[in-house]
């Protein structure tokens, strides 16, 4: 594709537009799990952000760009559910009509709480090519802004801001770690922290067992997963086509945990740091614990995706697994 890449000032030009709107989430560090992990590890909790989870700064800032009469139409997306709450959530705060494609599937927490934004729901089977197809019917009725999870440069440079906060709290990161689903939080990432200090190592982290980013940083090639079953509910999509043009150029790795480190990970974080995360924001916690890098005496940044979390579902949680 003809791409223009975006940069740091994309970013810092994003951060402006949502300021408003958006919360500056803390960061924050725990000597014992540091002792733990043999590392200086610094979380920023994106978990306890407006709406739950890190989407609403991409979906802000697309939001916020649109003219007045594109955003009087309304605006359509698909989503597992934070991304949908999200831009549900953006839409509301400048009155602007939604409408979310949902996998059937979507965990319940997540469905109820694009409901109490204000968003339209249209259910659909789960995975990409459901999704993507319901969202075509939508958009054939309706004339809509469609603000794509990830694959959106304006959703791009809004959850780069994530990563910006972060260096400007700790700037003497040696890494910066980030979950990987579409693409569109480790991508933004990536923009931000190598603008700032392009030796930092930038480094994604994806299910096992919904490892397309993974496959495709390591082969070169776009590989496209339907429907992967994993935990990390939010994971589950498909690498997007901007995404990984700028994970080719400004990533530095992406490993791959698994399932038990996962679950390992989010009641770690419970017990340790007193925070719920869901699954998906786990898997960067799950790659230190698996240690499926060289972490010792590092100082390094993880982003704490999100903490949308069914606790009714989540039998994991306690081991209850009746």
């Amino acid at each position: 594709m003809n791409y223009v890449p975006l940069t740091i000032a994309d970013v810092r030009a994003a951060a402006g537009r949502i300021a408003p709107f958006v919360r500056r989430t803390p960061v924050i560090t725990d000597e014992q799990l540091n002792e733990l992990l043999g590392a200086e590890v610094y979380f920023k909790c994106e978990n306890l952000q407006r709406g739950g989870s890190f989407k609403l700064r991409g979906a802000s800032n697309a939001v916020r760009s649109l003219a007045d009469d594109v955003a009087a139409r309304g605006v359509a997306t698909h989503s597992s559910g934070n991304h949908g709450a999200a831009l549900a959530l953006a839409a509301r705060l400048r009155g602007t009509p939604a409408y979310v494609v949902m996998p059937e599937n979507s965990a319940a927490v997540k469905i109820e709480a694009v409901r109490q934004c204000g968003a339209e729901i249209v259910f659909c089977k789960p995975g990409r090519i459901a999704r993507e197809a319901a969202l075509e019917r939508l958009l054939s009725e309706r004339s809509l802004e469609v603000v794509h999870p990830y694959d959106d440069d304006r959703v791009i440079c809004g959850q780069g801001t994530a990563a910006l906060e972060l260096l400007e709290a700790q700037p003497k990161l040696d890494v910066v770690m980030a979950p990987v689903g579409g693409g569109g939080l480790i991508s933004g990432t990536a923009i931000a922290v190598k603008g700032v200090k392009p030796d930092i190592e930038v480094i994604g982290v994806e299910p096992a067992q919904a490892d397309d980013a993974y496959r495709s940083f390591h082969s070169g090639e776009r590989v496209l997963l339907d429907a992967p079953e994993t935990i990390a509910d939010g994971l589950r999509a498909s690498l997007g086509v901007r995404n990984f043009a700028i994970i080719r150029r400004q990533v530095d790795n992406i490993v791959r945990v698994t399932e038990g480190g996962i679950v390992q990970s989010v009641r770690l974080v419970l017990q340790r740091l007193k925070l719920l995360i869901e699954p998906s924001a786990a898997v960067a916690v799950a790659a230190l614990v698996e240690r499926r890098m060289e972490i010792k005496g590092r100082r390094i940044g993880v982003i704490l995706s999100g903490g949308n979390i069914d606790l009714g579902a989540a039998t994991w949680l306690t081991g209850d697994e009746r």
